[in-house]
């Protein structure tokens, strides 16, 4: 089952973390996975190394996904190159903490740019592809804090939350085109991200957690595995969260 030989698929901000064990995931299913970086060249170098120790086929592209233009002539390039694209993880985010009295325009504008303008430039670019295939998935990858919020991250928060009501849009625009869009919401994972939270902090999250544990990578790439699968045919408009039971 979720077998995805024969596919290709795009990984924005594949290169660590959550992008990372997709992009492994993906690959182990038999895609084609193209990951996305602006500046880990070799971070990204080292999941593609990683894919291909396993058998598995990848390759690194860099582009910024908050540059409409590039983002749209990079995926057109891969879909180009390798005669198709079946699958896009919109991965690529970043995050910005601050009490909103104190979030300054920048960072709110950085924030947009990256989490939701960028998100909706690589789905636009790969639905103009999908559109002619008449099939494709489309993952984006919200937050738990896009549903429940998060005190210190009103910027992350309302990005996370945007994409939500992105991946509901796109769902009903592109199911008439076989396009499904769906969103994973993780909740307290453990990544570069999380490992910053105070001690004190980490262990109340962990008392909030019925699960009584933080998620794993790889966990939230199961669930993007799925939604990017045949088996997921028809799931559309959906978030899938992973959280443990912190937010049910």
């Amino acid at each position: 089952m979720f077998r995805l030989d024969g596919k290709v698929a795009i990984v924005t901000g594949g290169s660590r973390g959550i992008g990372r064990a997709v992009a492994e995931a993906l690959a182990g299913q038999g895609a084609f996975v193209v990951v996305n970086y602006v500046r880990g060249e070799e971070e990204a170098k080292k999941t593609v190394a990683a894919i291909e120790a396993k058998g598995g086929k990848a390759e690194a592209v860099a582009f910024d996904v908050s540059d409409m233009a590039a983002t749209e002539a990079a995926v057109a390039d891969i879909a180009k190159r390798h005669g198709r694209l079946d699958i896009l993880v919109a991965n690529a985010g970043i995050a910005i903490d601050n009490l909103v009295l104190r979030v300054k325009d920048d960072e709110l504008d950085r924030l947009f740019a990256v989490n939701v303008k960028g998100s909706l430039a690589a789905a636009k670019a790969a639905i103009k592809v999908m559109m002619r295939a008449k099939t494709g998935r489309i993952v984006f990858l919200s937050s738990i804090v896009g549903e429940a919020g998060n005190a210190g991250q009103a910027g992350y928060a309302a990005t996370k939350a945007a994409l939500i009501g992105v991946t509901k849009t796109l769902a009903k625009e592109y199911a008439s085109r076989n396009i499904t869009v769906n969103a994973v919401a993780p909740g307290f994972i453990d990544t570069d991200m999380t490992t910053q939270i105070p001690g004190d902090m980490k262990t109340a999250m962990l008392q909030s957690i019925p699960l009584g544990r933080t998620g794993r990578s790889e966990e939230v790439a199961a669930a993007v595995t799925f939604l990017s699968s045949d088996e997921s045919s028809y799931v559309t408009g959906e978030v899938l969260r992973v959280n443990g039971g912190m937010l049910m």
